[in-house]
């Protein structure tokens, strides 16, 4: 048995991160949702880079993109993937590795509903992660989608939500003389096991 107090405290991991994603809401200057989401390349080569969380669900955490960018392939041949959030005012950070699911149904609807004209606009021109000759090509592409799509476009095709659904969580605070606070969740058949880890 760990012995998880204060702001570890809680048998749920999922509430344990919402509740410190929302203590980071309140002093980060920006963007406390950032996390940096790993993935691996055909040739096992680590690939990362900075999204947006948008969702922490009873099971999941969830984050949209370009199913066609580098990460969208790159997570369609693995189904995994581990991301990290850091808070620097707070110090803290929570460490997640599990199985990715695509969340293209209502949900991804909604979410993309719910974005400015203009980003739902650059979704469809965008062709992530593919080489570019230059800015003005892209904005050509805005223009053109604009006068396609109109004032309300659909979601495209290809772009959706990721759900990861954790196999392991870390939640890690900063310690005095680097002497952290580190408990790992496991999932296991039964729910989770709660280990504290040398710092």
């Amino acid at each position: 048995m760990s012995d998880r107090s204060g702001i570890f405290a809680g048998d749920d991991p999922f509430a344990l991160a919402r509740a410190w994603l929302a203590e980071a809401t309140a002093t980060e200057p920006n963007d406390p949702n950032a996390v940096a989401l790993a993935t691996v390349d055909a040739d096992g080569m680590p690939d990362v880079r900075t999204v947006l969380l948008k969702d922490i669900e009873d099971a999941g955490f969830v984050f949209y993109t370009n199913y066609d960018s580098a990460k969208g392939t790159q997570i369609a041949a693995t189904g995994k993937a581990a991301f990290v959030m850091h808070w620097k005012s707070l110090r803290r950070q929570v460490r997640v590795r599990g199985t990715v699911t695509r969340e293209d149904g209502p949900q991804a609807d909604a979410y993309y509903r719910s974005r400015a004209l203009q980003s739902r606009i650059g979704a469809w021109a965008s062709r992530q992660s593919r080489p570019l000759g230059d800015r003005q090509a892209l904005l050509d592409a805005v223009a053109r989608t604009e006068a396609e799509q109109g004032t309300d476009p659909a979601r495209p095709p290809f772009w959706g939500g990721f759900r990861i659904a954790p196999t392991q969580i870390e939640f890690w605070a900063d310690g005095a003389f680097r002497l952290h606070d580190r408990f790992r969740w496991i999932r296991t058949d039964a729910g989770w096991d709660v280990i504290r880890l040398n710092p």
